[in-house]
This record gives structure tokens, sequence and C-alpha cells, in this order.
């Protein structure tokens, strides 16, 4: 036998260890995620799925002077509102007048320190967020998205 036919019988042989050994290494994987006791499966705990956006509703851009000395900024800002469920809507645009007095109530209290870092941005929304939740009668305001959000 030549060294040529003895070099292609190891590498068959070592290429051949790997994949057995990988097929159990995935087969081994597999087996030590499935439950042994069926006593367990109702231990696991069910994952809900966290991502499921609620019905939105966009509100019309609003622009406020900001608290800054000189009056000289301004915030443009447009919001997206997620509601909890679909009554909700119903409830927002029948309380429309005073949602947006809320939020043009708070706003103009605003300096651009204020909301100019993410921190700031998430306070904000916050704030903005429980004088809304404030006002509902059915649902609830679950998050604010904004849209647009300028200060000059």
């Amino acid at each position: 036998m030549s060294k040529t036919v003895l070099i292609i019988i190891i590498s068959v042989a070592v290429l051949f260890m790997g994949m057995v050994g990988a097929g159990f290494f995935i087969l081994w994987n597999k087996i030590s995620q499935v439950p042994q006791d069926p006593a367990k499966v109702a231990e696991m705990p069910v994952e809900e799925e966290e991502n499921v956006i609620g019905p939105l509703y966009s509100l019309d851009t609003m622009i406020v002077n900001l608290a800054d000395h000189g009056g000289k900024r301004y915030l443009r800002v447009t919001m997206a509102l997620e509601l909890s469920d679909p009554e909700s809507v119903a409830t927002i645009e029948s309380r429309l007048p005073q949602v947006r007095d809320a939020v043009l109530m708070i706003l103009p209290t605003k300096t651009y320190d204020d909301v100019s870092t993410t921190d700031g941005k998430i306070a904000l929304r916050n704030q903005v967020m429980e004088k809304i939740n404030s006002l509902m009668t059915k649902g609830r305001v679950t998050n604010i998205y904004f849209t647009e959000f300028v200060v000059q």
C-alpha cells in the first residue's frame, strides 16, 4: 500500500469520527433540553410574546417654547400613544382636548438641559404618560413613542 492511500484512509477516518462526534454533541444538546419528568413540564414557565404593540394613536405636532432664559429655544414634538386595548382609542378621542392640554402644560416647563439627554426624554415620556393615564376612564397608555423631537 502506498503512502497516499494510507493518508486518504486516515483522513476519511478522522473526518468520519468528527462527524460522529458532532452528531452526538447535537443529539446530546437536544436531549438535555427535553424535560424527563412530565410533572416538570407543568412547572416550566410559559413565555408570553412581549413584543406585541397595542393600538397606536398619533397626536398632532406640538411646538412650545422651552423654559430657558431668553425664551429663544423651542421644542417641536410629535408623539404616538400606545394604548392597552382598542377601547382606549375611543377614550383618547373623547378626551383629546384634555390630553393635548395636559401635554402642553408639561412641555413648556422643561429646559433644554431637561430634554437634551436620553434620561431626560425618558423622564418626560413617563411624566406625560402618567398625566394622560390620570385622565383615562377606560384602558391606559402603555407607552409613548416620540416620532419627532426637535429642539432649536
